[in-house]
């Protein structure tokens, strides 16, 4: 396997997982009475001793000690940016609209990591790229041209929130790739990790009332499913997918996401899929493989 084909693995693998987070989401709302603050703090609360012990491993082995501080600054906003926000709003916008709308428009952000590259890294994007992205989103639209999908009451309030998820998510994939390239994949993911949950956790003991300790043990559940499968597993996968492909492919690849969550949103929440859908994903497989190819 080439190091291009470990990335597109790494990444597609890593988005599939991200993907099941929506899922545990709404079940977790349509299972218990649960603020979108108590379940986030859950899944950063259960995911933090594993950063915080990968971090270590790291500093015995000596690379830790070798990053100086501005770049502990630079991680540290992004890290408010790609995974503090960028999850609280999705949590958020999960409240008001399906798993499947939540994933189609969070996965606007292929593009949007491609335009801020451009912007403000002055970095080009290929030509197969340009078409593999073409096919991808062209797949997306057949998607969202489903007029169920827009049935939701507050999908504007819900479409929003996810929309500026999406803007930082970009965001942190952009300048992040940068900070991998100069301190390592590892390093990079398991320090701004470790700051993106004590912000949730910071935000929790400001504003949320609620007491974890005495939540139903289901709800526990659903927050170990979220912090190891839809986050300590998946953000080291697309991590060190991006260090292979660099954050333009890398996001390109992971737009298999909406069809995983498609899929799975049938599977285990009993939503529908209908043909449309099913020709979209095709398209949208279609352009991950011409990336990995």
């Amino acid at each position: 396997m080439t190091a291009s084909q470990k990335g597109v693995f790494l990444v597609a693998l890593g988005a599939v997982c991200f993907s099941a987070k929506a899922i545990f989401i709404k079940m977790a709302y349509a299972d218990y009475d649960i603020d979108d603050i108590s379940l986030l703090s859950l899944r950063f609360g259960y995911a933090l001793p594993i950063f915080i012990g990968i971090a270590w491993w790291r500093y015995r082995k000596g690379t830790l000690s070798q990053i100086k501080t501005r770049d502990l600054g630079i991680i540290a906003l992004l890290a408010m940016l790609g995974y503090y926000l960028a999850s609280w709003l999705d949590f958020k916008g999960l409240l008001y609209i399906t798993a499947g709308l939540e994933r189609i428009i969070l996965f606007i952000y292929p593009t949007l990591v491609v335009i801020f590259s451009r912007i403000f890294l002055k970095k080009s994007i290929s030509k197969r790229s340009l078409i593999a992205l073409g096919i991808t989103y062209f797949g997306i639209l057949i998607i969202a041209a489903e007029p169920r999908i827009f049935e939701a009451p507050d999908f504007v309030k819900g479409g929003t929130l996810i929309l500026i998820s999406a803007i930082t998510y970009s965001l942190y994939l952009v300048f992040g790739g940068e900070m991998i390239n100069k301190i390592g994949s590892v390093n990079f993911n398991s320090i701004s990790m470790i700051l993106s949950s004590l912000y949730v956790l910071v935000h929790y003991s400001l504003f949320s009332n609620a007491d974890l300790f005495i939540l139903p043990i289901g709800v526990h559940f659903y927050g170990i499913a979220l912090a190891l499968i839809s986050t300590v597993i998946p953000t080291f996968m697309v991590m060190e997918g991006i260090k292979l492909l660099g954050a333009n492919r890398a996001s390109i690849v992971a737009s298999i996401g909406p069809v995983s969550t498609i899929i799975l949103g049938y599977i285990f929440l009993g939503e529908v899929l209908s043909v449309q859908e099913l020709i979209g994903s095709v398209f949208v497989l279609a352009g991950v493989l011409m990336i990995g190819k």
